[in-house]
This record gives structure tokens, C-alpha cells and sequence, in this order.
């Protein structure tokens, strides 16, 4: 095997089961974080909750809520990273918890600073009582990454008190019919959007070291409603003009012509299931 630091994962297309997949991605975003805070931390900020690379900020979408309305409110974030979006939440009063699987990310968390715990563990396993919380939240976490969306969703559903809320974003699954580049080269379908087979990239002994899953927007919707969640709004951010960064392959050019996020508004009933 090559040396770590000239190590170049192959990429390719193929099945990665659920134990395959946390594996790599816990694997790849403990290797990753420290140069992701680095590239990203600026745009995401300590303090602010971003949605995803459009900049849409929820101080201006209210897609939880009107900010007055989380203080008390305890709020699960799955997949936080450093935090960012807790810590804003618990500037506003509300009593969050920041879930990660990734030990090194979390460990961002602490050196940025904030008196609400962090957990880590898997997604699709929450280590938390029945009806623990009011709201529910993942900016670009876990869902993205996990071979069973339905399994984590259950589980949000479990944990959610009647009448809560969980908010989601992922990348939208339009995007997997085009290359991920952020020029030109990235505005011509080059996949079906119909392959849900996992992007996955390997070692030299095959390997996975990151795993990506897609689901269409079908997929997604059947699954919200399977776990016993309402879907309530579908939110498709479009660029703003004061938006010139490029992330990977969101960019100024593509966020003009093509939706780069969804994000996924749900409730549980009020009644108890």
C-alpha cells in the first residue's frame, strides 16, 4: 500500500453496505477534519447555522422556527461537526446536543468552545430515550453518507417528541447526473439520475475509505413517509448574488442554472405512535 501522504483513493461506483460505509466515512472524516475546518470554517463561522453552500442562513429561513420560539427547546443536531449550528442554537436559548461520528470533529467542537455535550456515535443508532427532544436538525450531516436513510430517520422519529420537528439538507439528487466540477465542464449530464449506486472511493486493496449515497428525490420523500414523519416543505435554495465562493462543485455558475441543496422539512404527528 502507498504511504499515507501519497496515497490517492480510486474512485468508482459500486454497493457499500451499512457497516462499509460507516466504517470508511468515520475513517475519512477523522482523517479530513482538520483540513475541512481549515477550508470551510470561515463560511460556516463559529456561531452560525448554514444550511449548506448556498449561504442560506437560518436566521433567515426560520425552517425550525422563529428563533424567539427555540429558547427551552431541546434540539438534537445529527452529524454537527464543530458545532457550528448548535452553538447558534444555544445562543437563541435552546438546550442543544451535537452528534457526530467523527471523534476528530467533535474534538473541533471543544476547541471552538460551548457548554451543550457532544456525542459520538452513529446516526442510525441514537443513543438517546424515546421522545428525548423537541427539534431535530443535520446541515449536510449523516443522510448524505449513510447506505440506510430510512434506518436514521426511524430512529430521528423515535427521539422526537409529538409534534417535532426535524430539518434536513442534503445535496440534491439532481446533482448525481452531472460531474461533480464547478465550471462548464460540470453542466452536462454525464449519469442517469436513476443509478443509486453508492460513489465510493477505495484503497489499493479495495477498500472503502469514503462512501457516498444517492437518492432521488422519490427515494427520499418515500422514506420520510416511512418512518412515520410528515413531509411539511421542500426547500431548493437558490445562489445568492453575494455568494462567490466555489465549494467542490457548487459554484456561483451551476447554483445559478441547477439546484445544489435540499433541504427537508418534516414533522411527527401530534398523536402518539
Amino acid at each position: 500500500m502507498q504511504e499515507p501522504d501519497t496515497f490517492e483513493p480510486e474512485a468508482t461506483r459500486r454497493d457499500a453496505d451499512v457497516t462499509e460505509s460507516s466504517r470508511a466515512n468515520r475513517g475519512w472524516w477523522d482523517r479530513n477534519a482538520d483540513d475541512y475546518q481549515v477550508e470551510h470554517g470561515t463560511f460556516l463561522g463559529d456561531d452560525r447555522f448554514v444550511w449548506g453552500p448556498e449561504g442560506l442562513d437560518e436566521v433567515e429561513a426560520e425552517l425550525l422556527g422563529p428563533p424567539e420560539e427555540l429558547k427551552g427547546k431541546d434540539v438534537l443536531e445529527i452529524g454537527a461537526g464543530a458545532a457550528q449550528c448548535s452553538r447558534w442554537l444555544a445562543a437563541q436559548g435552546a438546550r442543544p446536543v451535537a452528534l457526530d461520528l467523527s471523534h476528530r470533529q467533535l474534538q473541533h467542537a471543544l476547541r471552538i468552545g460551548g457548554s451543550f455535550p457532544l456525542v459520538c456515535a452513529d446516526a442510525g443508532a441514537l443513543p438517546f430515550a424515546d421522545a428525548s427532544f423537541d427539534l431535530a436538525c443535520s446541515a449536510y450531516g449523516a443522510l448524505p453518507f449513510v447506505a440506510d436513510p430510512a434506518l436514521v430517520l426511524r430512529e430521528v422519529h423515535r427521539v422526537l417528541r409529538p409534534g417535532g420537528r426535524f430539518v434536513f439538507s442534503a445535496t440534491h439528487p439532481i446533482r448525481w447526473a452531472f460531474p461533480d466540477e464547478p465550471g462548464p465542464e460540470g453542466l452536462t449530464v454525464s449519469a442517469s439520475y436513476f443509478d443509486r449506486t453508492p460513489y465510493v472511493e477505495q484503497d489499493d486493496d479495495g477498500r472503502a475509505v469514503y462512501v457516498e449515497h444517492h437518492r432521488t428525490l422519490g427515494d427520499r420523500i418515500r422514506d420520510i413517509v416511512a418512518s412515520g414523519l410528515r413531509l411539511v416543505d421542500l426547500v431548493e435554495p437558490e445562489w445568492p448574488s453575494w455568494n462567490t465562493a466555489e465549494w467542490g462543485g457548487w459554484s456561483p455558475l451551476r447554483g445559478n442554472l441547477i439546484p445544489g441543496t435540499a433541504i427537508y422539512v418534516c414533522e411527527r404527528d401530534l398523536r402518539q405512535d
